[in-house]
């Protein structure tokens, strides 16, 4: 499959106010030196998201949350390039841990934050379930034909879901939205264009799929200059600093993931006090499945982390997330939970 190539579009002026060097002609590349200072997502009441300095004359500050942090130590990466929360910026970005030295930068179209970034010698072999997800193929028929067979096990599809969704997100609006597991981008996209958050992270570990995401990105012009990042990044090491996203989504994701406990740990740590976890997917059998067919169900969804509803609210309960709800239909289950 014909991969497109990333295509640098022109940078709005108005993303950088505080940087009138980085006019829309601005040919900047990331640099082998960075600043010792670090940069951080300064987020305000008015949930408006800029990129600033952490300069100790700033007196202004109601709220400053560090965000990207290094996937090794959790150390706030310092940033070198424009500000901003959007393709072009984050493309055109590099990111270095002062800490651990090791330097992240934008590689193709995402911004890769995986433990392995840069490793020349060494690969990890992952499991099957993880692999399947990084081919080129299922990347691109994932919304050509596969999600559409999650209706057969009781799925609304994605308009309804995305409205579910967003009813559970109603606490978190206007904050930084993290969508884990995002695939092709399906929901990320759905809510960049809501306009109801300041930023969404599309994070993936398959790096075709987040390739396959910027192509449906590029086809959508209401898109092109809205505040989305495409990151790689494995959902057992999220890179960022605790207490730092007020929203996290895992659409159709926690059955595919190799510990749905570790990764929920993760969920909760980066969220912030009051901030929604959201997600949904297939369920082993659900409390109306007649208790004989039950044994066939686990002996046929062997290969994948299937759970019950009641294991998947222990699981959240036990990561320190609180107010779980759930909406049950068939083998689907969408649920919520929030961090006290």
């Amino acid at each position: 499959m014909a991969i497109a190539s990333p295509s640098l579009r022109p940078l709005h002026k108005s993303l950088f106010p505080k940087y009138p060097c980085l006019s829309q002609y601005s040919r900047f590349r990331p640099s082998l030196h960075f600043s010792s200072q670090p940069f951080r997502f300064a987020v305000r009441a008015s949930s408006a998201v800029a990129l600033e300095p952490d300069l100790s004359s700033q007196r202004n500050q109601t709220a400053d949350t560090d965000l990207f942090s290094c996937p090794v130590c959790y150390e706030p990466l310092i940033r070198k390039g424009p500000s901003g929360l959007n393709l072009e910026a984050i493309y055109r970005s590099g990111f270095k841990c002062k800490k651990c030295n090791k330097s992240y930068s934008s590689k193709d179209v995402y911004l890769d934050l995986t433990i392995t970034a840069g490793l020349r010698d060494y690969t990890e072999v992952k499991p099957v379930g993880t692999e399947l997800f990084r081919s080129p193929f299922v990347s691109f028929v994932y919304e050509r034909g596969w999600r559409q067979n999650f209706n057969r096990s009781g799925f609304p599809g994605p308009d309804e879901e995305f409205r579910m969704a967003q009813e559970y997100f109603k606490p978190a609006e206007g904050g930084i939205l993290v969508d884990v597991s995002c695939g092709s981008g399906l929901f990320s996209r759905k809510f960049a264009k809501s306009g109801a958050y300041s930023g969404v992270i599309a994070l993936d570990f398959s790096e075709n799929m987040l390739r396959q995401c910027n192509d449906f990105i590029e086809q959508d012009a209401s898109l092109l200059d809205s505040n989305i990042a495409l990151v790689r990044a494995d959902v057992s090491r999220l890179p960022f600093s605790s207490g730092s996203i007020d929203a996290v989504h895992a659409g159709a994701a926690l059955h595919c993931w190799p510990s749905a406990s570790n990764a929920v740990a993760e969920i909760s740590r980066i969220l912030r006090s009051g901030g929604v976890f959201v997600g949904s997917t297939f369920l082993r059998y659900s409390s109306t499945t007649p208790w004989i067919v039950r044994p066939f169900r686990e002996r046929i969804l062997q290969n994948y982390n299937y759970l019950t509803e009641e294991e998947i609210e222990d699981v959240c309960t036990s990561c320190g997330l609180t107010n779980f709800t759930k909406k049950v239909q068939q083998s689907f289950i969408m649920f919520s939970a929030q961090k006290p």
